[in-house]
């Protein structure tokens, strides 16, 4: 989980987030999980596959739906690289596709200092993937009402369940609509509810049927019940459509939304046994940059708002013909609901609009 602590909101159950979405973040932040020895791990962060796509791939990875631009940093950890580093600039292929490019690295691959810090200052935690995959049995016990349906969690690890998962003949509970069911992550941090690509503990790799995310769940039903290449791609589509998040940071942003892409990745080679093509490809990114937003959780609107240049804001006639141009509307996050394929500001959807 990470994020401001201003932004920080623990639950103790799935809790609905607009779009029927069900929400889920650890009610168990653990700060002194990561031992100093663990800072030589090393990830594929910038996976080489996602470079040899070329920079109209990564372009569609960094773009912020809502203003049209790129995501911003909203932090400023890399400030000593230079002054574009700084938290209100955008995020530019140049500043990531180039020597510096392994320095956005998972958390777990981080200086010591650098995690504390960022805990202290940004209330940026530690879930560990067992603590995920608890809270993620949850969901699913609710949906399937019964237990244990894709794993079996024993003391601070799991057990998985490699039978065919079985689906009821009831209604809405088919395996279209376990697929069509809206999941979202909060405050996401690098996606580890979603996604589970690796450990958050140790960094070691999970192997695909045994990955514990929201989404990964809903890539394996697929992987189960498709036949053919053609209704396999449509049901994936469909599968991250209903899956959203939304980070403040942008460095963590870019990470879950690689994570994502790459969960792809990983699927289309076992299911299919070939690389995707960039067309498929593009699709999946478009749809992640939609899913997965940069946005402040208090606010709704673009991270830093009152503090970036005034693109990002929307002067309101009045205030235009007043002169009065200091006075401007924020811009509200937007997302999009694939199934009416409308864009809506997510504000919108806050179940009984008490926030807005």
């Amino acid at each position: 989980m990470a994020g401001k602590n201003r932004h920080l909101k623990l639950r103790e159950k799935p809790a609905s987030y607009g779009l029927g979405i069900n929400a889920t973040r650890s009610v168990f932040p653990i700060f002194d999980s990561i031992s100093p020895e663990q800072n030589n791990i090393q990830l594929e962060i910038f996976d080489d596959n996602l470079f040899i796509y070329g920079n109209s791939l990564l372009a569609i990875l960094l773009k912020d739906r809502t203003t049209g631009k790129n995501i911003i940093w909203a932090t400023d950890d890399y400030l000593t690289l230079g002054s574009i580093y700084s938290k209100e600039n955008e995020i530019q292929l140049d500043n990531i596709n180039s020597d510096n490019q392994k320095f956005i690295k998972p958390r777990i691959t981080k200086s010591y200092e650098k995690q504390n810090n960022r805990t202290r200052e940004k209330a940026e935690v530690f879930t560990p993937s067992w603590v995920c995959n608890l809270q993620n049995n949850l969901i699913d016990e609710a949906w399937f009402d019964r237990k244990d349906v894709f794993n079996k969690t024993e003391g601070k690890t799991w057990v998985t369940n490699n039978e065919k998962i079985i689906f009821t003949n009831e209604k809405n509970k088919s395996w279209q609509d376990y697929i069509d069911a809206r999941r979202m992550e909060i405050t996401c941090g690098e996606a580890p509810y979603l996604v589970s690509r690796y450990d958050t503990v140790t960094g070691e790799s999970i192997s695909l049927n045994s990955r514990i995310g929201l989404l990964d769940r809903k890539l394996r039903v697929v992987n189960e019940n498709t036949n053919n290449e053609e209704e396999w791609y449509q049901w994936t589509q469909r599968a991250f459509q209903s899956t959203y998040g939304f980070e403040f940071q942008g460095d963590n942003l870019l990470l879950a939304r690689e994570n994502l892409l790459l969960t792809f990745i990983d699927n289309i080679k076992y299911k299919l046994g070939r690389e995707p093509n960039l067309v498929e490809l593009k699709r999946i990114a478009t749809i992640i940059s939609w899913n997965i937003w940069q946005m402040d959780g208090l606010t709704f609107t673009i991270p830093l708002s009152e503090e970036i240049d005034d693109d990002y804001m929307q002067i309101t006639l009045d205030d235009y013909l007043s002169g009065d141009a200091k006075k401007r509307e924020p811009n509200f996050c937007k997302i999009k609901d694939w199934r009416s394929g409308k864009i809506v500001e997510y504000r919108s959807l806050i179940e009984g609009n008490r926030y807005v």
